[in-house]
């Protein structure tokens, strides 16, 4: 087994492309008193993602919810299994939820992997820019955040004195197949850029910190998609 590692006290890194497969994004364990988890992988990994679960100490704590932070099926394909292994409730955004219920290939990126993604129940459905989850200890902020999707959520926890960001792919890529939005993804990044996170979780490059870094790897996408764009007029 690789090496897990703790991002923050009771913050976890237990799924990657280089722990568990390389189709899975990064999945993050949250000991909230109970257990959550942000995003689930590609589908391949359950039973190395609850084995790792096991080997923190943590196997005695109920997986409670897993919160999809957008409808990729890199994302999102292990929610069917963890649900039938662990009964856990399945948290989305709204936008996002309707194809993840529809199995709807083309949204959920599930053609681009040669895989299937079978409609799958959202129990709880987010619908405002900001809203709080309750858990057993602590509670987490989910902000609405399109750009990459229409539902794309990023996630905030305070602990241990430091702002911890989970913002799965915020660096995109974006297409129209997606549903993406740039110029709601500038607006997003604005308010991401407002919280000030000292740690910032990303959806496939890891953990970014300290607080200059995580503006700094912002900023640089930002700056290289505004370069693309004016490169885009100026070939029209």
């Amino acid at each position: 087994m690789n090496h897990l590692r703790e991002v923050v006290g009771g913050v976890y890194v237990i799924g990657s492309s280089e722990l568990t497969a390389p189709e899975d994004c990064c999945v993050y364990l949250l000991d909230l008193g109970e257990l959550v988890l942000i995003d689930a992988g590609a589908g391949g990994s359950v039973p190395v993602l609850l084995e790792n679960i096991e080997s923190l100490g943590l196997g005695h704590n109920s997986l409670a919810a897993v919160v999809a932070t957008h409808c990729h099926i890199d994302h999102i394909g292990g929610i069917p299994e963890l649900r039938e292994r662990t009964g856990c409730q399945v948290i989305a955004h709204a936008l996002d939820a309707r194809p993840m219920e529809k199995g709807d290939p083309v949204k959920t990126a599930a053609d681009w992997y040669n895989r299937d993604f079978p409609p799958t129940r959202v129990d709880i459905k987010l619908h405002e820019v900001r809203e709080v989850l309750k858990f057993e200890k602590e509670e987490i902020l989910c902000l609405h955040t399109p750009g990459h999707t229409p539902g794309s959520l990023s996630i905030i926890l305070d602990r241990d004195g430091k702002r911890v960001l989970f913002g799965q792919d915020i660096h995109g890529p974006f297409s129209d197949s997606f549903g993406s939005d740039l110029s709601a993804w500038r607006k997003s990044m604005g308010i991401l850029l407002g919280l000030k996170a000292d740690i910032l979780c990303e959806g496939h490059f890891g953990i970014i910190q300290p607080e200059a870094e995580v503006e700094k790897y912002i900023k640089n996408y930002l700056e290289m998609y505004k370069k693309e764009a004016k490169s885009k007029e100026q070939r029209a």
